[in-house]
C-alpha cells in the first residue's frame, strides 16, 4: 500500500484524481440527476480509503448492512503496519505510547466509542462492542483496555520499528510541529449507504504524532469526527481535531444538509466556519488542515477542506475512484 508520506510527494505532480476503472473525475458537487438513489455507496478519507472501500463494498454489494461494511472497511488500515496514523503502526505520543481512538454509529443512532486505547489493533471493533454490549457510549484509557480484553481482543505491541525509529529521531528536538497532510491528519473516516437505504459511519485514528499523552482529537467524538442521521445523511472529518471539535463539525454538516444544502455546500460552510474562527483568534491557517466528506440519503456526496492535499475515495456501482477535494486556501 502506498504510504501517505509518499503519496503526498507524488500528488503534487499528479493529476487531480485517480480513477479505477479509467474515467475522468473532477472535484465537483456529485449529485444524482434523477430520482434514482445512488446505492449502495461508500466514501472514506485519504488514498488508503481505496482498499478500505474494497472491503466495505464486498459487504454492501452482497446486500449487507452499512454498519458491517464500515467496520470491515476501516479495519483494513487499522491492521496495516505501514500506515503511520491508524491502528497498528500508528505514530506514538511524545512518551512513545501508541494510543488509539475510534467511534462508530448506525442508522438507529446507536453509538460506541473508545479513546486513549493501547495495545489493541482494532479499536473500531472495540467501539462497536461498547455500542452493542454495554450501557455506555464511550470507554477510555485503561477501562477501555480492560473491556477489550474481557471481550477477547488480543493484547499486542502496536509500536512498529519504523514508528519507534521516527519517534526517537523526534526526541532529539522534541519540536511539536506536525506536518500538514502527513503527520497529523490521516484519520480514516468512512460513511456508507446500503441497499436498504440505511446509513452508518466509522472513524478511527492513532491521532496526532507526538501528542501529549491523553490528548483527544475529534475522531472518537460523535458529532465532531463522525455523525449519522438516517433521515438526512452522514459526515466524517479528518484533520486538526481541535478545530473540528470547536464547531461540532460533522453534526453541523448533517444539520446543514437538513436545512436543504447539498453535501458539497454543507462541507464548504463547515470549513468556512473554521476559517472564520481561526482568523478571529488571530491564528494562521497555513499549519491547519481540516477536511469533511458527506453523503446524503440519495447517494449524493461532496467534500471540502482548508488547503490542498486532502483526497477521498468513493466506491459505488460505477466503480472506484480517488478524488482530490476542493479547498479554500489557494
Amino acid at each position: 500500500m502506498t504510504s501517505r508520506r509518499s503519496f503526498i510527494k507524488t500528488a503534487a505532480t499528479g493529476s487531480a484524481a485517480i480513477v479505477l476503472p479509467t474515467f475522468s473525475v473532477k472535484a465537483q458537487v456529485h449529485q444524482t440527476q434523477n430520482r434514482t438513489v445512488n446505492k449502495p455507496i461508500v466514501l472514506s478519507t485519504w488514498n488508503f480509503g481505496l482498499q478500505a472501500n474494497g472491503a466495505a463494498w464486498e459487504i454492501l454489494q452482497a446486500n449487507g448492512r452499512a454498519l458491517d461494511a464500515v467496520e470491515a472497511g476501516v479495519r483494513v488500515p487499522e491492521a496495516d503496519p505501514n500506515e503511520r496514523s491508524v491502528g497498528y503502526g500508528g505514530r506514538p505520543d511524545r512518551d512513545g505510547r501508541v494510543t488509539l481512538d475510534a467511534c462508530i454509529m448506525d442508522e438507529q443512532a446507536n453509538i460506541g466509542s473508545v479513546a486513549c486505547l493501547e495495545f489493541i489493533k482494532h479499536p473500531i471493533s472495540v467501539a462497536r462492542a461498547v455500542m452493542e454490549k454495554t450501557p455506555h457510549v464511550m470507554l477510555v484509557g485503561d477501562g477501555a483496555l480492560q473491556f477489550a480484553l474481557s471481550q477477547g481482543f488480543p493484547k499486542e505491541n502496536l509500536l512498529v520499528p519504523e514508528s519507534e525509529k521516527e519517534w526517537k529521531e523526534w526526541l532529539k528536538t522534541s519540536q511539536y510541529k506536525p506536518i500538514v497532510n502527513i503527520e497529523n491528519h490521516d484519520t480514516i473516516g468512512m460513511i456508507a449507504l446500503d441497499r436498504q437505504g440505511n446509513l452508518s459511519g466509522a472513524c478511527t485514528t492513532s491521532g496526532m504524532a507526538y501528542k501529549m499523552h491523553g490528548r483527544l482529537g475529534d475522531s472518537p467524538i460523535i458529532g465532531a469526527g463522525l455523525y449519522v442521521d438516517n433521515e438526512i445523511g452522514a459526515a466524517t472529518a479528518t484533520g486538526h481535531g481541535e478545530e473540528v471539535i470547536r464547531i461540532a463539525g460533522c453534526h453541523l454538516v448533517v444539520e446543514l444538509m437538513r436545512q436543504g444544502k447539498t453535501p458539497q455546500q454543507a462541507c464548504e460552510e463547515a470549513v468556512m466556519r473554521i476559517v472564520k474562527l481561526t482568523k478571529s483568534r488571530n491564528k494562521s491557517l497555513k499549519d491547519i488542515q481540516v477536511g469533511f466528506i458527506a453523503l446524503d440519503k440519495q447517494g449524493n456526496y461532496g467534500s471540502y477542506c482548508i488547503q490542498g492535499g486532502f483526497n477521498y475515495a468513493v466506491r459505488d456501482v460505477s466503480g472506484s475512484k480517488l478524488i482530490d477535494a476542493p479547498f479554500y486556501l489557494k
